[in-house]
């Protein structure tokens, strides 16, 4: 028996406890956050290959690393989607018609500003990640409550360590 779920379907029988219910609420989910990051990703690459100023190289590597945790967030996400009998939706055209970040800015920008725009979209990622965080457990999926919590520390490491560019004392 197959289940719809928004545009989703749970195509695939599995042997996990969860209930077919919960199962298809936390797809759901887990795609609109697999959008968010993967979204996020192709920003934090646009900063990557488009910063300028006197922090360049410091950025430019900076991004990179941002950007490989990022694909690591976005593949935990899917495969847990794919655990749960799911589909993961991550190509680049459903991220952009799900993704719930603000558009990143276009055109050459110093430093500052991509410090700026990825450090508003790296909090927006942790704050509904957050929320996926509770509603996973209150759902009784705790094990993706789990990878949401992981994937929440590794945003806040990272809004750190772009955010301390542009904190002085």
């Amino acid at each position: 028996m197959t289940t719809m779920i928004a545009d989703s379907v749970i195509p695939y029988a599995t042997r996990n406890d969860l209930a077919e219910t919960t199962r298809s609420r936390i797809v759901e989910l887990l795609n609109h956050r697999l959008a968010d990051a993967v979204d996020l990703a192709t920003q934090v690459k646009v900063a990557h290959w488009n910063v300028k100023g006197a922090n360049f190289i410091g950025l430019h590597k900076l991004f990179d690393d941002v950007h490989a945790d990022i694909g690591g967030y976005a593949d935990l996400i899917a495969e847990r989607v794919v655990q749960l009998g799911g589909i993961a939706e991550g190509t680049a055209r459903i991220a952009a018609q799900r993704s719930e970040l603000r558009e990143y800015p276009t055109g050459v920008l110093p430093g500052d500003s991509h410090v700026d725009a990825l450090s508003v979209a790296l909090s927006a990622l942790g704050a509904r990640t957050r929320k996926a965080i509770d509603l996973s457990a209150a759902a009784g999926d705790q094990a993706t409550a789990d990878i949401f919590t992981e994937i929440t520390r590794g945003l806040d490491k990272w809004l750190w360590f772009v955010e301390a560019h542009r904190q002085e004392p």
